[in-house]
């Protein structure tokens, strides 16, 4: 398969070396020509994951006409807030029938849509023509070649089963799934639980806390995800609970390392300095926050977090609320 790689970030060179891994040939595409050039000649990407050599088949280029021009296969790995402006720039050098691998996990703000949304909408491509991939996907781990397991996801099932074989290798094993819903959803909600869970760590909170964290999310996410249609089983899955306990207890998740920072007592901007890099939650928090108050749904846990990314509340007084909250049945 030949395929395409839009974005040299840990997770897009993550993804890369999979497929090429798998046996794809892989062009990725980069913004700077100096993360193009090390991956064409040095066969990897020391800014994003240190010590990863990459196959022979993975090249790079910053060219995205060349990166895409007869791909198969294109996969998108951007921050998701800014999709729908890239999309406008891109979708015309997309060959008509490629298959589009969503690699973001967010809402988008505003139109509060998902990410197979935003590119069915703004590139014109048929949902069955977009497939997401979900689940416990740490790029520095899935790159290190430790064993990991993640959802393909899709509206036409013999789709996934083409990016399921694709993606295929002796540390990387594929699930498909037909939920797009639910696994666009957990992904996005795990981020804004994991900002919670970090925020935990740094102010001392126990064990009892954080296993109240993780599961109180899964909860909030799966009444949300049942309000817009999605199957309630995915939440048990790689795609919900795999994720969302990855995101919470691994310190190479970004947000919760973000979380932690915010914990702290740190603005957002302090915060995004001290990480340098994205934490997709602290914007997802706007969107979901007001996805659920569409549809009618609590999540107390989405509402604290927003008010101290967004409204400077102390993550103390947040955890305060949480608990005084009207007692209702689990």
């Amino acid at each position: 398969m030949r395929a395409a790689v839009i974005g040299s970030g840990a997770w897009g060179t993550a993804f890369a070396k999979v497929l090429g891994d798998a046996g794809s040939h892989v062009t990725m595409w980069a913004r700077r020509e100096v993360i193009a050039a090390e991956i064409r000649e040095r066969r990897g990407n020391e800014g994003s994951l240190p010590g990863v050599r990459l196959a022979d088949s993975v090249t790079a280029t910053t060219d995205l006409a060349e990166a895409v021009a007869g791909a198969e296969l294109i996969a998108i790995a951007v921050p998701s807030q800014t999709l729908r402006g890239n999309l406008a720039d891109w979708a015309g050098h997309f060959p008509s029938d490629a298959t589009v691998v969503s690699l973001m996990k967010g809402i988008e703000l505003g139109t509060l849509k998902r990410m197979s949304e935003v590119i069915t909408e703004t590139a014109g491509v048929a949902p069955e023509r977009v497939v997401v991939v979900s689940g416990p996907n740490l790029a520095p781990e899935i790159a290190a070649e430790q064993p990991t397991a993640t959802v393909v996801a899709c509206v036409d099932e013999s789709r996934a089963k083409q990016v399921q074989h694709a993606l295929a290798t002796p540390y990387f094993r594929p699930y498909t799934s037909d939920d797009v819903i639910g696994c666009e959803l957990g992904g996005a909600t795990k981020n804004v639980i994991a900002l919670a869970y970090g925020m935990a760590i740094s102010i001392g909170l126990g064990d009892n806390t954080r296993a109240s964290l993780i599961t109180r999310g899964l909860a909030e996410t799966a009444r949300l995800g049942v309000a817009l249609g999605a199957d309630p089983l995915t939440f048990a899955g790689l795609a919900g609970l795999g994720d969302l306990v990855a995101s919470c207890s691994s310190p190479l998740a970004r947000n919760r390392t973000f979380g932690e920072h915010l914990g702290r007592g740190e603005t957002l901007e302090q915060a995004q300095i001290a990480t340098r890099q994205t934490a997709e939650g602290v914007k997802s928090c706007l969107s979901i926050r007001d996805l659920a108050r569409s549809r009618g749904v609590e999540m107390p846990i989405v509402e604290q977090v927003e008010r101290v990314c967004h409204e400077g509340v102390d993550p103390r007084v947040a955890v305060k609320l949480l608990m005084t909250r009207e007692m209702k049945p689990e």
